[in-house]
């Protein structure tokens, strides 16, 4: 009994991988998350489609038709054909062909819905996916935990962001390409703060549309920018999207993770050529630039784009892109735009083939405006040494923020964090809050921000300038203070101690040893 009560009392989440786990004894983690991810995205349309039938259903008398996909559409829900509805997948679980009935209710969605045109797999039908398991899958994410739930939708999207990461843990190195580690991304949402910037400038608010620009990856950036906006009050529909993948796999499971959050993905686009060589955006000037490009890309066609209208700040080397995604995000900042980025930690202090010269220029021009040192082991797929960058092309006072443009904030997080397992560190609540108000209070009109030894300094561009152009935080916020109380003898007779009685347990286990081995003789 004891043992059914644990797995009630298990979270869905972790319920549903359990279950998922199990196709993979026939199939890659690369190919599972699609099985897995296009059930999830097929139960939450259903479970939206199904609460505004039921309400249209019962306003028939006023003219409301269920089946109607005007209706739909005017209320920014999906129209789910009957054939692709999840009641009738659930009623065929056991069917031996759930699987391709599976694929069929995909094709189905796709006509009648085409911004998802291209988007939903088509995987399901596969010889090697036990129809069996499927169905038991199914029947797990229809189950009347879910149904039930008050806010089955967000649910939904909570288990559909988790199973990105788990995905990107099983995938290793490879699942880094479509998820950024959840915390992260809310330090950098939260450091930008897009909800603030428009609630403090009143003619964005109500004038125009806040625009975000970013290497989309899963979407889950654009996401957390969405839920700051509702945590504040704010109207998410002010938010206008814009974004752009090369990697098809990854721009259908960003197209997927917005469609379930109800988020416009119109303006994200793939195409092969990705964003320096076809930029699909290449007139948009945004308020917002929230990203994190491919750390220390080397094919990323340097050697074609020579002449770019892009590098004002200096022609990047072809051997490394890490220069050329910021002047690239630069490029498209309207002119109180604001950026975060995570790049490799390396773009501190390089100096390889005039990246230390670029560095310099974009300093003198006033565009950066906070470096974030971040701790190791937050990104799955790779252990180079991160940071965050924030750059503004608006750093004088302006009402609500002070003037900061000969000043450069550093940030020292490589402490911070805690490990979840061996090889994976994220931060917690109380580190985003304690970084992101550091900043806030730094950069704000009437702030009380104080230099901390060994976590944050505000530096002039002037002492910038005399370290030759070195960003790197720990050059400039020192060592933390030492404890005043410390009492250097008391220490010293402690550990002088500890070290004795450490001695004569090793001395009584060497002849314990002994006499064994003499038994054994």
């Amino acid at each position: 009994m004891a043992k059914k009560k644990e797995i009630a009392d298990e979270p869905l989440e972790k319920q549903l991988w359990k279950a998922a786990d199990k196709l993979r004894k026939n199939i890659d983690a690369a190919e599972y998350k699609h099985v897995v991810l296009g059930l999830i995205f097929l139960r939450y349309i259903s479970v939206s489609f199904e609460d505004l039938y039921n309400k249209l259903k019962q306003e028939i008398d006023l003219g409301a038709d269920p089946e109607d996909r005007e209706e739909y559409k005017a209320e920014n829900v999906f129209y789910v054909p009957a054939e692709a509805r999840w009641s009738t997948l659930v009623a065929n679980a056991k069917d031996p062909k759930i699987g391709k009935l599976i694929d069929e209710a995909m094709d189905a969605i796709e006509k009648d819905n085409p911004s998802l045109k291209g988007v939903l797999p088509k995987v399901f039908a596969r010889p090697n996916l036990d129809p069996t398991s499927l169905g038991e899958l199914v029947d797990l994410i229809g189950n009347s935990t879910l149904s039930a739930a008050t806010n089955s939708a967000d649910l939904l999207g909570h288990v559909f962001e988790y199973f990105l990461g788990e995905f990107a843990l099983a995938e290793g190195k490879k699942g880094g390409q479509f998820y950024t580690p959840r915390s992260v991304v809310e330090l950098l949402v939260n450091m930008l703060e897009p909800y603030k910037g428009r609630v403090l400038a009143a003619h964005i608010l109500h004038h125009s549309l806040i625009k975000l620009v970013a290497c989309c990856g899963s979407g889950g950036m654009f996401v957390q920018s969405e839920k700051f906006v509702e945590q504040h009050q704010g109207r998410v529909n002010d938010i206008s999207i814009f974004g752009q993948e090369s990697n098809q796999t990854t721009w259908r499971l960003c197209k997927m993770n917005l469609a379930i959050r109800g988020i416009d993905a119109s303006q994200v686009k793939w195409n092969t050529e990705g964003s320096f060589l076809n930029d699909a955006h290449r007139d948009v000037k945004v308020d917002y630039v929230i990203a994190n490009p491919p750390f220390n890309d080397s094919d990323w066609s340097g050697d074609l784009l020579r002449s770019d209208g892009r590098w004002k700040y200096g022609v990047p080397p072809a051997g490394n892109a890490n220069f050329a995604w910021i002047q690239h995000f630069i490029y498209h900042l309207a002119p109180a735009g604001q950026a975060g980025f995570v790049l490799a930690k390396g773009a501190l202090t390089s100096k390889n083939s005039g990246e230390g010269e670029i560095r310099k220029n974009l300093v003198d021009a006033g565009l950066v405006d906070c470096i974030v040192n971040l701790p190791a082991k937050l990104f799955l797929n790779t252990q180079i040494p991160a940071s965050l960058w924030f750059l503004s092309r608006s750093r004088c006072a302006d009402g609500s923020f002070r003037e900061r443009s000969q000043e450069i904030l550093f940030i020292d997080a490589r402490n911070m964090g805690h490990l979840i397992n061996r090889r994976t560190r994220e931060f917690s609540p109380e580190d985003i809050k304690l970084i992101s108000d550091t900043y806030h209070q730094w950069r704000n009109e009437g702030g009380t921000y104080q230099d901390v030894p060994g976590f944050c300094a505000s530096v002039s561009v002037s002492r910038v300038a005399e370290l030759d152009y070195v960003l790197t935080p720990g050059r400039y916020v020192g060592l933390p203070e030492e404890d005043d109380d410390f009492n250097f003898e008391e220490r010293f007779a402690a550990l002088k101690a500890e070290f004795e009685v450490q001695l004569k347990e090793e001395e009584r286990l060497n002849k314990l040893i002994l006499e064994n081995l003499a038994k054994i003789k």
